[in-house]
């Protein structure tokens, strides 16, 4: 367990340090590109290219969102959940609101 969260730690604060500590939809978009979240060379984009299959998040609480983007990191991309307060996590959360605004 103590691994996994210096793991979780390592690559928030290698994300803070690359793009900046305040939560941003430019972040977001970067991070949903990014394969560095997980372990398998996987990135958000690799399942939802555009957005695909992200079509029915508006019906999501944010609190839904969040959790929902924490269990696709961890499950589909093998990397650590990200702090519910993390900068990344509210970049990522930022930037899939703003593919469900018309």
């Amino acid at each position: 367990m103590k691994k996994l969260w210096l793991v979780a730690f390592a690559v928030g604060a290698a994300f803070t340090a690359a793009w900046g500590a305040a939560p941003s939809l430019e972040l977001g978009r970067q991070l949903f590109a990014s394969p560095e979240l997980g372990s398998v060379g996987k990135s958000c984009a690799t399942c939802h290219p555009g957005g695909k299959g992200l079509e029915e998040i508006a019906a999501y609480s944010d609190g839904e969102l969040r959790e929902m983007i924490n269990f696709c990191i961890r499950d589909a991309m093998k990397g650590p959940m990200l702090d519910l307060k993390a900068p990344e996590l509210e970049s990522i959360f930022l930037y899939l609101r703003s593919l469900s605004r018309p």
